[in-house]
């Protein structure tokens, strides 16, 4: 950690090493969960412990039990401030190219605190497809390229279509959308978020219509908002995809804020 720093790098519940971390430049398996922790809280606990299990289980064919993780969260929150950021980060130390051996190591770094941009974005609608979209991995070059290829087209960054020509998500977000009466999520193989999870079982929970059906470019000018959310905000307005501009909705952004804030924080 950096002395002049209080946020902290942690392996396994210790500090980690310049030596532990050097080789993680060069690693490309390994998957993570991201959070805000405000008031040394965080939202949807149990969707990023389950993420991080199920993650597990499917690229080490084993999981840290949860305690375990919970545990190394707190020691990394603990001498910290109240509000930060939290990447939670789980990895082999066996490397890239050889089997798993033993327990996977669980790798968790603070920073600053985020709300995300401001908006409203405009997106370009750009065709791609992530391999395992459910699993939230490291390692996508594509990610980050499409980002920049739509800024330097004009854009704040990119929504993908897959090869159906479905909208799926954009690079590091949940794409979602207003009809005028209900959320609208797009039905495609994403990445399902926490955040995106939170904002659905408390839209159940307030009684408001959400559906999922497939959102293609051509049904874009019959819907009446579009928003983006990550685990910095549940909902930042999209006033453009492509070439066809969105209406503002001020309404469904304030929904999709109320759900989120609905769900009561729980310390690690």
């Amino acid at each position: 950690m950096n002395e002049d720093s209080p946020h902290i790098a942690h392996l396994d519940g210790r500090p980690a090493t310049t030596d532990d971390l050097a080789p993680l430049a060069f690693s490309g398996h390994a998957h993570f969960t991201a959070a805000q922790i405000r008031d040394g809280r965080i939202r949807g606990l149990d969707l990023h412990l389950a993420r991080l299990r199920s993650a597990s289980v499917e690229l080490f064919g084993r999981a840290l039990p949860d305690d375990v993780v919970r545990a190394h969260l707190r020691r990394a929150l603990q001498d910290g401030p109240a509000d930060m950021s939290l990447t939670a980060t789980v990895f082999s130390t066996a490397g890239e190219f050889a089997a798993p051996d033993g327990a996977p190591t669980l790798l968790v770094r603070t920073g600053p605190p985020s709300s995300g941009p401001a908006g409203p974005l405009a997106l370009a609608a750009v065709e791609h497809e992530r391999f395992l979209p459910h699993i939230k991995h490291v390692g996508e070059v594509a990610k980050t390229h499409l980002l920049r290829q739509a800024a330097a087209d004009g854009y704040d960054d990119a929504a993908f279509l897959d090869r159906e020509g479905r909208f799926s998500e954009a690079t590091i977000w949940n794409l979602v959308f207003w009809d005028g009466e209900a959320v609208v999520w797009p039905e495609a193989r994403i990445l399902t978020g926490t955040t995106l999870g939170i904002v659905r079982r408390q839209l159940d929970a307030l009684g408001i219509g959400q559906r999922v059906t497939p959102v293609t470019p051509a049904d874009l000018p019959s819907l009446a908002g579009a928003a983006v959310m990550n685990s910095w905000t549940p909902g930042i307005p999209v006033h453009r995809i492509g070439s066809t501009e969105l209406p503002a909705a001020p309404h469904f952004i304030r929904t999709l804020h109320r759900a989120y804030t609905a769900e009561p924080p729980t310390a690690p």
